[in-house]
């Protein structure tokens, strides 16, 4: 922790100080919240952040926390800590829409495994959050009705980045400092980076997506959204473990953060392929040549690597997750395909004319891919990139009624975040600056796989390369 002067976001310590110095309790925290989603939902325009919401469970979730504290008996120290979800997970007792007008048509019985964990912590659970429709863009732009676009704090007349797009714009916002997403093609990474907040993509399989839309089973990973590196450690802690419903991640090594606070960064090697490094805007790389500077000022050796074949890796990623998703969503293609918006229609078509053997020799390139990166982290700890080529790009007024569709810049976006899902790696995205129109810039820290502690270790040092946190142009101040 490092004193700072000027704005800086509340985390999960200063409500932890509230509780516990008695200043504030859990229910009166839920009351500020409950009072600024009303507001949210009458600004213009608004930030559909927290798309379903119900003020009940928020109180008796809050009210059974305020009775802990005043026992002293805690769960943990998440306990009265606000928490959203993505629409992507099943949460009691919301409807598991995941950005459709056509899915989720009854309440929710089940929590999924995320869920059900956040709520064992003590968390309050302060609603699910927007998302791009069925996870198929990166920019969050979702015209259907029960979603509308949700605005970046930063710029509300730019996108947050998709898919976790309410996600990451209810933690820039204030609402909570904690929401959880899921990763495909970046859908944590991108939208943490346009509203500069910490994003982590676990390694795959280390999180449980039980209870989650399972869009793409090889390439989604579940991660936290949080205002901090410390924060997005605390969180990976308590959900980062195995679980019997969920197979793919039985076989992981215990979940760790050793190391995470060594005083400096002497000892480690940071991977970077300068040719990928640099294809971004003059103005990110920039920031982000610097930020890399600074960890070496830390102690850190940067070594210079190449990451082969990363446009077969473009390619071979968008065959393999547009397939899965495809495939899964054969039956509602069939039966809803004119409830879908214009995107997800064009996306799933475009998928449909991927062949059997398409998918195979991608699955050939991913196995190569790994192969690849196991030689690269025997010599290095982890690779550095940008985390988006560019800034949060702007809405335009066709796009709130019809959504947004730009190839390119699904594409461009994607650009450094593939290669973590293709094949399997954690990834971690830290705010290191701002453009001259005041947008966020990120830089992305990859290690290899269930090596979660070192890009944490990483995190907290760049967190510190920023020297001024800019307040968003929306936040609500909940502890105020």
């Amino acid at each position: 922790d490092s004193a700072r002067n000027g704005f800086s976001f509340k985390g999960i310590k200063d409500y932890l100080e509230c509780y516990r110095s008695g200043k504030l309790t859990p229910s009166q925290v839920a009351k500020n919240i409950i009072a600024m989603l009303e507001d949210c939902d009458k600004s213009t325009p608004p930030l559909r952040a927290i798309v379903q919401w119900d003020q009940e469970q928020i109180m008796l979730m809050a009210e059974a926390s305020t009775t802990r504290y005043r026992n002293k008996c805690t769960l943990s120290c998440l306990d009265g800590i606000p928490v959203c979800l993505k629409e992507e997970f099943k949460v009691v007792p919301y409807h598991h829409r995941v950005g459709t007008v056509y899915l989720g048509t009854k309440p929710e019985t089940k929590d999924a495994t995320v869920a059900k964990k956040l709520r064992e912590a003590g968390a309050i659970i302060i609603g699910v959050s927007n998302m791009h429709e069925l996870g198929t863009g990166t920019t969050g732009c979702n015209p259907n009705r029960y979603h509308r676009i949700p605005r970046n704090p930063y710029n509300p007349n730019h996108f947050t980045g998709g898919s976790s797009s309410g996600s990451a714009a209810a933690v820039a916002a204030g609402l909570c400092p904690v929401a959880i997403g899921t990763d495909g093609g970046g859908s944590v990474r991108i939208p943490a980076s346009f509203c500069g907040v910490v994003g982590l993509k676990g390694t795959f399989g280390r999180i449980s997506c039980h209870g989650s839309l399972p869009l793409s089973y090889s390439t989604v990973s579940v991660g936290p959204i949080c205002t901090s590196v410390a924060d997005a450690a605390i969180v990976y802690s308590i959900l980062a473990e195995p679980d019997l419903l969920y197979p793919y991640g039985l076989k992981q090594p215990k979940a760790t953060l050793s190391g995470m606070c060594a005083p400096d960064l002497k000892g480690l090697k940071l991977g970077v392929d300068w040719t990928f490094f640099k294809a971004c805007d003059a103005e990110v790389l920039s920031v982000c040549e610097k930020a890399v500077k600074h960890l070496q000022s830390l102690g850190a050796s940067v070594v210079e690597v190449s990451l082969p074949e990363m446009e077969e890796v473009r390619v071979a990623h968008v065959i393999c997750i547009l397939s899965e998703m495809r495939d899964f969503l054969q039956p509602d293609f069939n039966k809803h395909f004119h409830e879908m918006n214009l995107e997800t229609q064009a996306s799933l078509a475009l998928a449909s004319r991927f062949t059997a053997l398409d998918y195979i020799k991608a699955n050939r390139q991913r196995t190569r891919s790994m192969r690849f990166l196991q030689d690269i982290f025997s010599t290095v700890n982890c690779i550095l990139t940008p985390a988006v080529p560019c800034t949060a790009p702007r809405i335009y007024e066709s796009d709130l009624l019809t959504g947004s569709s730009d190839i390119s810049f699904t594409v461009r976006s994607m650009r450094f975040m593939q290669l973590g899902n293709f094949t399997g790696i954690p990834g971690l995205v830290v705010p290191i600056g701002y453009s001259t129109a005041g947008l966020p810039i990120s830089l992305q820290v990859m290690a290899k796989w269930w090596d979660e502690a070192v890009l944490l270790r990483i995190g907290l040092k760049l967190e510190q390369f920023r020297d001024q946190t800019k307040k968003p142009s929306i936040y609500y101040d909940i502890l105020a």
